[in-house]
């Protein structure tokens, strides 16, 4: 019998969460998602000392003012993106700056931003998706964006009314956080006897079943995983982006893995929610947990883009 991963990719596309060339290599993915976290690991790569040397000697360090840092940390994250698109068949996530996640306008400049600096690498539109925090600026900023077709990943996103507001949208991919929602759970007591009492994994299973319900194109990408159980409890799922450390997990397992989700199972009924900016607001403000890990999420990656710009604005 074929391991876990091998299985999970008949029915679910496998993501790679990582900005490592070599578990990209070694574990084969579909698509590969980046974030300033991911990045900033992969900026203290030995593989990848040589490229940000290359992109660092174009400025003498008495240029590198706050602007210039802000570039070359995109820039930094676009070099390591082509890097990956010529590994995986599929499309790469790259994200926005994160300190941008209330400014619509400015997102939408960052998105094309980034799309041009593909584009002169020689890799289009196709290969990519813009990846921005599910705010309400970041969903109208990915509403802009998919219409001049650059496709968007929203990510960050902890419940269904961030999930059905994207839809709405008509993002291309939504990322729902398991772990992430599990974390704050567990810190307030809850322990799940299994997979499927993860709050993590049933936010999911809900936001998959409502897209499936009412015929959403938008694609859903379980993320953030904590172990393996989650992820065969989301197998079925159309995308689960997935750390190395679990890609390895799954392809070590020899066991059968059983299909739980399909997109023409019968779910439990859910009107569609009719969604405007306030509406959505006044939802977010009454889940504690969306609303936190939201913010939280938003601020961790703000910071990791922090030390981004710190790292090289140190090399000399």
């Amino acid at each position: 019998m074929s391991n876990k991963l091998d299985q999970l990719k008949q029915f679910t596309d496998v993501v790679a969460d990582t900005g490592d060339i070599e578990a990209i290599r070694r574990f084969s993915p579909q698509d590969a998602t980046t974030n300033p976290s991911l990045i900033l690991k992969a900026a203290e790569l030995p593989q990848y000392q040589a490229l940000i040397k290359g992109l660092i000697e174009a400025q003498s360090k008495g240029q590198r003012d706050a602007q210039w840092l802000q570039r070359a940390a995109t820039q930094l994250a676009v070099e390591i993106g082509a890097e990956i698109c010529h590994l995986v068949p599929g499309k790469v996530s790259t994200e926005v700056d994160a300190r941008l996640s209330f400014n619509t306008d400015a997102m939408v400049a960052e998105g094309r931003y980034i799309t041009e600096l593909y584009q002169q690498k020689g890799i289009g539109k196709d290969r990519l998706l813009i990846k921005i925090a599910s705010t309400w600026e970041g969903i109208q900023a990915a509403k802009i964006l998919e219409k001049e077709g650059i496709e968007c990943n929203l990510t960050l996103l902890f419940s269904l009314i961030q999930a059905a507001a994207c839809a709405d949208a008509g993002a291309t991919l939504i990322s729902p956080f398991v772990g992430r929602i599990l974390d704050w759970h567990v810190a307030r007591g809850l322990k799940p006897n299994t997979a499927n009492d993860d709050p993590g994994v049933q936010s999911v299973i809900a936001i998959y079943s409502y897209y499936k319900q009412h015929g959403y194109k938008t694609i859903v990408m379980g993320a953030s995983f904590r172990n393996i159980g989650e992820i065969e409890a989301l197998s079925g799922c159309d995308r689960l982006t997935i750390s190395p450390a679990l890609l390895a997990e799954l392809s070590e397992d020899q066991e059968m893995l059983v299909r739980q989700l399909r997109p023409d199972m019968h779910f439990s009924s859910h009107d569609k929610l009719e969604l405007n900016e306030s509406a959505f607001r006044w939802a977010l403000n009454e889940d504690a947990m969306a609303s936190e890990k939201l913010a939280e999420g938003i601020r961790a990656f703000a910071a990791d883009q922090v030390k981004l710009e710190a790292l090289l604005s140190e090399w000399n």
